[in-house]
């Protein structure tokens, strides 16, 4: 989940000078995808089991973000993944594209995909598989609640500077969905001209800002979070310099009120950049503690 916004800048930027086919409408909760070809790998990720040595370990997914690969399992998360495992948790990490078993790039990727690799995982017997949390980091996050919109499987969601919408895919022309379900991509956020002048100084939450600007799409292309079946936090950063992620944040929170979310839910803003909150992950733990383990039925036999 490592967070690296280089890759995201050159992305975008790249985006200005293709060809961009914009779409003229955004309709319905999915959309076909007529003219464009799956990409090649589609349907399929990478993954690492870390496994400790007690029984009925809940299993916690991580999911990167726009840099691709397989972050959760390199050097660079070692320190907390193994934190993680010497709580008693097994853990999962996810690469969803960018590397060789799965799509380049981050488009259309297949949620059924993503959850039968983490299903695959729960079939370990030292894996309780009615305790599962998802944690993603921007992209990741995206990712990570519209998956929980869809499958009733996980009991916590852990989303770190997330959208509030499903936004495009990250390629050249940025004209399909960054999602899909049964082939099918989920309908998105598109990018306009508008967002050119801010993507020309480089200025990405203001190209997203202004994105957000457009209402319709927003809200045809919102996560519905209020579909997820477990507890939710939202670890956002005040001055979030890719995207705004904590007002999308205060608009899911809203969301959930308004559609009276019987689970808990919480939103922590911290002070600093779209990487500042990969500093709180004490804040995560708490939170897993407390609404995952101690809280959900499934997990009460956890470390026997």
């Amino acid at each position: 989940m490592r967070i690296i916004k280089m890759k995201l800048v050159v992305c975008l930027w790249t985006f200005m000078s293709a060809n961009l086919v914009v779409a003229s409408a955004v309709k319905g909760e999915l959309a076909e995808s007529a003219t464009k070809p799956l990409p090649e790998r589609h349907g399929k990720v990478s993954s690492q089991l870390f496994v400790g040595t007690t029984k009925n370990q809940p299993l916690i997914v991580g999911l990167g973000g726009s840099e691709g690969g397989n972050p959760w399992a390199s050097n660079f998360w070692k320190a907390q993944r193994e934190k993680f495992l010497a709580q008693g948790y097994a853990f999962l990490a996810l690469g969803y594209f960018g590397t060789k078993d799965s799509p380049a790039q981050l488009d259309r990727i297949s949620l059924e995909a993503v959850h039968e690799a983490v299903m695959n995982a729960t079939k370990d017997p030292l894996i309780n598989g009615r305790c599962i949390a998802l944690i993603g980091g921007s992209k990741g996050a995206e990712l990570a609640l519209t998956l929980a919109s869809f499958y009733k499987e996980y009991g916590a969601v852990i989303a770190i500077v997330p959208a509030s919408a499903v936004f495009p895919a990250l390629t050249m022309t940025m004209d399909t969905s960054s999602l899909s379900y049964q082939g099918k991509e989920l309908t998105y956020v598109p990018f306009t001209p508008d967002a050119y002048p801010a993507l020309m100084k480089r200025d990405l939450r203001a190209a997203f800002s202004i994105l957000m600007e457009n209402k319709p799409a927003m809200a045809e292309a919102a996560i519905k979070v209020e579909n997820i079946q477990a507890p939710l936090l939202f670890l956002s950063a005040k001055t979030d310099e890719m995207w705004p992620s904590t007002e999308m944040s205060e608009q899911m929170v809203q969301r959930l009120k308004e559609k009276k979310f019987p689970y808990a839910n919480q939103h922590v803003a911290v002070e600093g950049g779209h990487a500042a909150p990969l500093k709180h992950f004490d804040v995560v733990e708490k939170f897993l503690d407390i609404n995952l383990r101690k809280a959900r039925e499934a997990c009460t036999v956890f470390g026997e």
